[in-house]
């Protein structure tokens, strides 16, 4: 037996060697990344350049440049409670395992097996007659035949192997793996994305308890003007249409104001739902808003591609789908599987470990496919157009993402004035309108000049609101356009 086991490992050695000396001739196309013509700077802000390399340093809390602890804690539970994160996370884990699963196919594989079986053979004049087993006679008596039969006990250790010769499992192996880093890519998008979607959704929420603080403020005003109204009616001093056209816009804006609660109630629904939380049991307290609108730190366009996550997992995809290009090639070579077993057989249990009861055996097979009318050339086509079509998949990733970050880059330089001009705006229609109530109230203008100007103040303050938030959105965006913050000092803020 010892032989045997000897003979069994000198023929893996030989297989061993022979797939090291073939590792050189693999059938999988070399790979390179897909090329792509990247500008040197962004159009929308040809002097954003990164100051110092910041490659070290954590980017994983860039929410933080808003300035907002409870925005902070929410972002906690996303990353623990979050669902859609949860689900990612599994998934990297099955790609993980399966990695696991095809490297181990491209050792030998060990299996134990024992059996006990009973076997025999009836004699040929015997058969099966109501009094039992045997020959029957006129009065259907059994005669004297016996069944022979025999016991058999085994206990085997058996390995086999299939040979990489050409390629195909360690292609195999290789693709797993790209696929699990394209995973892993996945899971930090989708991390980057429920952050950033809880982000907008905070601002905008606290944005809308900006606005009903305006409408609040907004109804006491027209209350008061309602009043005035109605006392220079009782003297006659204007008609019942002034009270109707201040009634009006009291109970328009009163509307406007409960519309927004329910804009409020959507929102603090979906910050639920990120967090993992049941709608029914969560809720956000109303603060004062104080935005903040973070710098964001420059970077180069060819940084771009090696900080989104999504472009990592499509770069991904496109060198899994190289491999599968080897893995349908490997179908032109044959295969070639090892097996060997060594181990006892006997009649009885007591001796089944002697050294005279020793069995052993040693095989090799080899398959090729001669003929199968163009099946393979077929298959390795379909991998080629699948590759053709993940570099595809990628360029448009990268064009998409330099699509965002210049949007956003436009829209950080633009809102910046609008907010400006915004807030100008605002200061001039609350001064018009309080000169407009008092020179109603003066009897110099009617009623109709004094609601045009409350409608203009009101909207001015709605849009100042807005403005600010416009560019808090447009930060979260950026941030999230060049994959994330990095910050090695306090966060940043104008």
């Amino acid at each position: 037996m010892r032989t045997a086991m000897t003979r069994f490992a000198s023929i893996v050695s030989v297989a061993i060697a022979t797939t090291l000396l073939s590792a050189a001739c693999s059938v999988v196309p070399t790979y390179h990344r897909p090329s792509m013509a990247i500008p040197a700077s962004f159009k929308e802000e040809p002097g954003w350049r990164p100051a110092a390399p910041a490659d070290d340093t954590p980017r994983n809390r860039w929410w933080t440049l808003l300035g907002d602890a409870t925005l902070d804690d929410l972002q906690g539970r996303v990353l623990v409670s979050n669902q859609n994160l949860a689900a990612a996370t599994a998934a990297y884990d099955q790609a993980r395992a399966l990695v696991r699963e095809q490297r181990a196919a491209l050792f030998p594989s060990l299996n134990l097996q024992a059996g006990a079986n009973r076997a025999g053979s009836f004699d040929k004049n015997t058969t099966v007659v109501a009094g039992g087993t045997g020959s029957t006679g006129g009065n259907g008596a059994a005669n004297n035949s016996s069944v022979n039969s025999s016991k058999r006990y085994s206990a085997l250790v058996g390995a086999s192997w299939e040979v990489d010769v050409f390629g195909r499992l360690r292609a195999s192996a290789s693709q797993a793996g790209a696929l699990a880093q394209a995973s892993a890519a996945d899971l930090a998008n989708a991390t980057l994305a429920a952050q950033g979607e809880l982000a907008l959704d905070y601002v905008q929420l606290r944005a809308t308890d900006a606005q009903a603080d305006i409408l609040t403020a907004t109804i006491a005003g027209y209350e008061r003007a309602l009043q005035i109204t109605n006392n220079r009616y009782a003297v006659g001093v204007v008609a019942r249409v002034d009270i109707l056209q201040a009634e009006t816009q009291l109970r328009n804006a009163r509307a406007d104001a409960a519309d927004l609660g329910r804009q409020r109630a959507a929102l603090e629904h979906a910050i639920a739902v990120l967090v993992g939380e049941s709608p029914s049991t969560f809720s956000l307290a109303k603060t004062d808003w104080t935005p903040q609108i973070p710098d964001i730190p420059a970077i180069l366009p060819s940084t771009l591609l090696e900080r989104r996550p999504d472009i990592a997992g499509a770069e991904r995809r496109v060198a899994a789908a190289n491999a599968g290009v080897g893995i349908e090639r490997s179908a032109y070579f044959p295969t070639l599987d090892l097996t060997g077993s060594a181990g006892f057989t006997s009649s009885g249990v007591s001796n089944l470990f002697e050294t005279a009861s020793s069995v052993w055996s040693l095989g090799a097979s080899g398959l090729m496919t001669l003929l199968d009318f163009g099946g393979r050339s077929a298959r390795v086509a379909q991998a080629r157009a699948a590759y053709e079509q993940t570099v595809a998949e990628y360029r448009q990733t990268v064009l998409i993402a330099f699509q965002q970050t210049e949007d956003q880059l436009a829209a950080a330089r633009i809102l910046t004035d609008v907010e400006q001009e915004r807030a100008a705006a605002t200061a001039a229609a609350n001064r018009a309108e309080q000169l407009t109530l008092n020179q109603y109230v003066a009897g110099l203008v009617s009623y109709s000049d004094v609601i045009t100007a409350q409608t203009t103040a009101l909207a001015a303050r709605e849009a100042s609101v807005n403005a600010t938030l416009n560019r808090q959105t447009a930060a979260i965006s950026l941030i999230q356009a060049i994959g994330g913050y990095w910050d090695g000092g306090a966060p940043p803020s104008r």
